[in-house]
Order: structure tokens, then C-alpha cells, then sequence
């Protein structure tokens, strides 16, 4: 039996013309892209998502897919999208998890490990790589 195998990036971005550092509004996107290093069809359902800023305030996001798709994504394939969070500092991280589910319909798990949102120097990047075993 073929297992499910995907790999995630994750390219972040501060968006000074959306926020406000005086009102404590910092605003970031993200760019994501999953792509299927494996050999077995995946779909993405749901996400849960946990937001940090420099203070500890903490945010938790679930839903159902992802900007409102549920992509199933074919072996060699990939699908990007970006989004966005506003957190109460200039620097801040995110981390959470995909659930996915294959063809046969098998559930799992894809983790999405931290990265990090600030506002001065390069765009934070993230490539981590997730299976399930």
C-alpha cells in the first residue's frame, strides 16, 4: 500500500499599507503551496491553524479547506493560495495542521510546522515535509 506524501512552503510578507503599529494592528499574508511528492492522490478538507504574536496572545483558526476549496491534489501535482492574519505585534509565528484524506479514503494528518511573521528583514520561509507513517 502506497502512503500519502506531501510537502508544504510557506512564504510570508508584511503588509504595511493594511496595518496600523499605532492601534496595535500588524497585518501579514502567506503564500502556501502543497505539493504531492508521493504517489497516492490527496484532498485537502480542513485546517486548523494557531497564531502567535511576540506577547502570547493566541489565536485558533478551523474550517473546511483552505480560501474556500477542498483541493484533491494528484501525485506530481501541486496547489498554492495565499491568505492572511493580523496579529497584535510586529512579530509573531504561525504553525498548525491540514487533514487531508486519500482516494480510498483514508485519513490523515499533515502537519504545517512553525514560521515566523515579522515586519523587517527577508521574507520568512518554511519548507517542511510531512507523511503519514
Amino acid at each position: 500500500m502506497s502512503l500519502p506524501q506531501l510537502s508544504v512552503s510557506v512564504r510570508t510578507q508584511y503588509l504595511a499599507d493594511q496595518s496600523s503599529p499605532e492601534d496595535r494592528i500588524y497585518t501579514f499574508t502567506y503564500f502556501v503551496t502543497i505539493e504531492n511528492i508521493g504517489d497516492v492522490a490527496a484532498q485537502l478538507i480542513a485546517r486548523h491553524w494557531i497564531i502567535e504574536d511576540a506577547s502570547g496572545a493566541r489565536q485558533e483558526v478551523r474550517g473546511l479547506g483552505v480560501v474556500g476549496q477542498q483541493p484533491m491534489i494528484q501525485p506530481g501535482e501541486s496547489f498554492a493560495y495565499n491568505s492572511g492574519t493580523r496579529i497584535a505585534g510586529p512579530m509573531g509565528s504561525m504553525h498548525g495542521t491540514y487533514f487531508c484524506v486519500t482516494e480510498d479514503a483514508t485519513f490523515f494528518e499533515l502537519p504545517i510546522p512553525v514560521f515566523v511573521l515579522k515586519i523587517e528583514g527577508p521574507d520568512a520561509t518554511l519548507d517542511a515535509s510531512s507523511m503519514l507513517h
